[in-house]
């Protein structure tokens, strides 16, 4: 047997609170994984451009 203690509405009221903090944060993760992934996107073409080209003397 399930006991709720709050009324529906209660529950609601309370699912929407714990959402407005939520987007209230701000997409900090979001920004964070772009640049990490923008970083190694571009150290993988440093390292390309290194090892590739300055290594056949195409500079």
């Amino acid at each position: 047997m399930i006991v709720e203690t709050d009324t529906p509405a209660e529950s609601e009221a309370a699912n929407q609170q714990r959402v407005d903090d939520i987007v209230a944060r701000g997409p900090g993760g979001a920004f964070a994984l772009a640049g990490v992934a923008t970083a190694v996107v571009v150290a993988i073409w440093f390292a390309f451009y290194f090892l590739v080209f300055v290594a056949r003397g195409g500079a």
